[in-house]
Formats: structure tokens, C-alpha cells, sequence
């Protein structure tokens, strides 16, 4: 059976995954960050790894406002916003250079820093967060989906910003992309006060 990732919601959660990324693991900094940056930006997990780390901070080693890249999916051109992950982007570059750890790669492979860490290493991460942390859900899309859901409720539900981000065409994909299934509009639905 295919495992349902779906974004986290509930902010109490949502800090125990933040803290069991930096806390539980040996690449702990770097594992954070990636979904830090996962969650900001809204790139799919195969994008985030690929970024390099000229892609992310200039010459004197700042954090560039914006950086652009090709979808690996889609093609698509996307440019990506990076302000609002400045401060986590500065606390990983400090901890790369605590750690000595020198690459092309934004986020290297601890064992093999001339390559960055792949896909099924991060999934392996997100799937042990999910086991300490009892959740069923979490999987290396957790991050996109999260960003995505926290867009679209703090925008007031502006779905077409979240169709934007995502580089979706249509709205009913990025409605099922951020979990609002029958079951959960149902529950929506349960709080409005209709009068």
C-alpha cells in the first residue's frame, strides 16, 4: 500500500518534526534546513538536493534574496524567494564550515561530500522522524505540502498564490495536493457558525 503524505497542520507537530530533524540526527543542521528551505520555497525534494551552493549564497557568502532554476519535473523556470529562510541558510553555513565540510552541493552527503544527499537518503530521515514521532504521514514531499497548507491559510485561503508556488495548473491538483479532501472539508465545514 502507498503511504499517504499529507502536510502538517497543526503547529505543536509541526515544531516536534523541526526539532526531532535537528536534534536526532548526526546531519541534524543540515537535515533541518533542507525542510526549512523545503517549506519556504515550496520546491519539490528532487530541486531542493540539487541546489548548488553558488545557487544560494553570493561571493561574500549571503544569502541572494532570489535564486532561479528549471523545475526537475516540469521544466518550468521558477525563481525562488529565499528571505524568509535567510536566517536558517546562515546558522547551515556556519555548521558547514564547523563541520569542514567543502562542496559544490548546498546540502552534501556527509560520507561523500562531491555529491549531494539523494532523495531515498532524505526519506530515509523523514520516515525516522515519522517513527519516533508516531506520525504515518510524513515523507519527503512533508515539507512542500506543509509550506503549501501554511500558505494557503495564512493568505486567506488565496489558492491561486498557492497554484503560483506550486506550478500547478489547476485548482482541484493543488486542493487534493494540500489534503482538503471530502473528509477534511467536512470537518471545516463543522467549525463555521452558518447562523
Amino acid at each position: 500500500m502507498e503511504q499517504k503524505v499529507l502536510p502538517i497542520k497543526d503547529s505543536n507537530v509541526l515544531t516536534q518534526v523541526q526539532r526531532c530533524l535537528q536534534e536526532d540526527f548526526k546531519a541534524g543542521r543540515r537535515n533541518y534546513t533542507i525542510f526549512q528551505v523545503g517549506k519556504a520555497t515550496l520546491l519539490r525534494v528532487s530541486d531542493i538536493l540539487r541546489l548548488k551552493r553558488t545557487d544560494v549564497f553570493d561571493d561574500q557568502g549571503n544569502v541572494r534574496q532570489n535564486t532561479f532554476l528549471h523545475d526537475h519535473k516540469t521544466g518550468k523556470a521558477n525563481r525562488l524567494y529565499l528571505k524568509p529562510v535567510t536566517g536558517d541558510l546562515m546558522l547551515y553555513q556556519k555548521w558547514l564550515q564547523q563541520e569542514n565540510l567543502v562542496s559544490p552541493w548546498l546540502f552534501p552527503s556527509i560520507q561523500h561530500p562531491d555529491k549531494h544527499i539523494t532523495e531515498k537518503q532524505f526519506y530515509k530521515i523523514m520516515t525516522k522522524v515519522g517513527d519516533l514521532l508516531n506520525l504515518d504521514y510524513l515523507g519527503t514531499h512533508t515539507m512542500r505540502k506543509t509550506g503549501a497548507y501554511r500558505v494557503y491559510v495564512q493568505s486567506n485561503y488565496n489558492i491561486e498564490l498557492v497554484m503560483h508556488l506550486l506550478n500547478h495548473s489547476s485548482e482541484a491538483m493543488t486542493l487534493a495536493y494540500l489534503g482538503l479532501d471530502q473528509a477534511s472539508t467536512e470537518e471545516m465545514l463543522d467549525n463555521i457558525d452558518f447562523g
